[in-house]
């Protein structure tokens, strides 16, 4: 370890005990921080939430979250972890604490004090260094992000003329954006997911439980925009999930029905969401993961390093084997229910197309971090 951070511990605290509000105060806190977003992930991966504060000499620096869950018998740390549909975990320091000594500090945690065997840490304020200097392979969460300080005339018109135009028109078709309260958002949400897959002879890439965890744990804080778009005729056609606290919104998901895009729903969803975590103090938008398409809307591409470290070398290749053995399993499983008279035949309110565009769109922001394995 580098001078000046041996000295840095990593100390579970119960979570019981745990002062959520305060942690909530902190200026670099994220949606994915929370106790409700660590509460889903715990739910849908059969994981336990870490919570730990950072200290030197008695003084707290700040704090680390995260959780631990068991593959192929292996225990690892995950602040996230590929397949959690979680971009980034991380830190929150007080201002002028360093990341990188930080790290150091939940890697002996992780390998003395919870007895893991392989750990993968991602913040939004990491730098490539931060891990380096510590021995982790560094790789990327790709996405886009859109400024959210700059005026709503000024994100109007950043988008192309195209873009633009697609909003436009989705208005006067008659096309109503509405936010989504009710129990049986998760269940339409799902099936616009399954025919966009469905389109690229494959199947979503979690369960409708993910979906109905992430509402029931975000919703009643407000933490989450769920909305929906409806034709003319009252139909829902579209639909998306947005997480947003503090300074950052995120793109979590987005499906339609093939059928109605010639009413560009998707692009009207995105302009609704863009202004309403605009009006509420968001400063970022974070457009969850790579996909050119994303481009129209005016957006600049960022990347967030993902660190990940093994005490042993072959528990890296069984990582990495166990990413490739799932992609596999998405293609058979798409093919298998394409077939006359496979499941996915039967499944009520599927067509037989998506448009290509919004097909990438959604592979890809389910994919958030999928150079790091994202899909599991």
């Amino acid at each position: 370890m580098a001078k000046g951070i041996v000295n840095m511990k990593c100390i579970p605290i119960d979570l019981k005990q745990i002062d959520w509000q305060a942690l909530d105060g902190f200026a670099d806190r994220t949606v994915f921080q929370t106790r409700e977003w660590l509460a889903f992930v715990a739910e849908t991966q059969n994981a336990t939430p870490v919570v730990a504060e950072l200290r030197r000499a008695g003084k707290l620096l700040g704090y680390f979250s995260g959780l631990t869950v068991t593959r192929f018998g292996v225990k690892i740390l995950g602040s996230s972890f590929p397949g959690w549909t979680t971009p980034y975990i991380g830190f929150n320091l007080l201002p002028g604490v360093s990341r990188a000594a930080a790290l150091a500090a939940v890697e002996e945690m992780a390998w003395n004090t919870l007895k893991c065997l392989h750990m993968e840490i991602s913040d939004p304020c990491f730098k490539t260094e931060d891990g380096d200097e510590h021995g982790f392979t560094c790789q990327f969460y790709t996405s886009y992000r859109t400024d959210l300080t700059k005026s709503e005339e000024e994100l109007f018109n950043n988008m192309d003329s195209a873009c633009r135009r697609c909003v436009r028109k989705a208005e006067k078709s008659g096309v109503v954006i509405e936010e989504a309260h009710d129990a049986d958002f998760a269940g339409e949400y799902y099936e616009q997911l399954k025919d966009v897959f469905a389109k690229q002879g494959l199947v979503p890439t979690y369960d409708l439980h993910r979906v109905r965890a992430l509402v029931k744990h975000l919703e009643p804080t407000g933490r989450v925009l769920l909305v929906r778009a409806r034709d003319p005729q009252g139909r829902c056609i579209a639909s998306g999930i947005f997480p947003g606290f503090n300074k950052i919104a995120e793109f979590w998901g987005n499906a339609s029905f093939q059928a109605n895009q010639i009413l560009r729903p998707n692009e009207a969803i995105q302009w609704y969401v863009l202004r309403y975590w605009k009006r509420r103090g968001i400063e970022v938008y974070d457009w969850g993961g790579e996909g050119t398409y994303k481009e129209k809307y005016g957006c600049q591409i960022h990347q967030v390093p993902w660190f990940t470290k093994s005490r042993f070398d072959f528990i890296s290749t069984l990582r990495d084997g166990a990413k490739e053995m799932f992609a596999t399993k998405q293609r058979v499983l798409g093919w298998f229910r394409a077939k006359p008279g496979g499941r996915g035949a039967a499944v009520p309110g599927m067509r037989d197309h998506a448009p290509n565009e919004k097909a990438k769109a959604v592979i890809t922001r389910q994919g958030t971090t999928e150079k790091v394995g994202e899909k599991e």
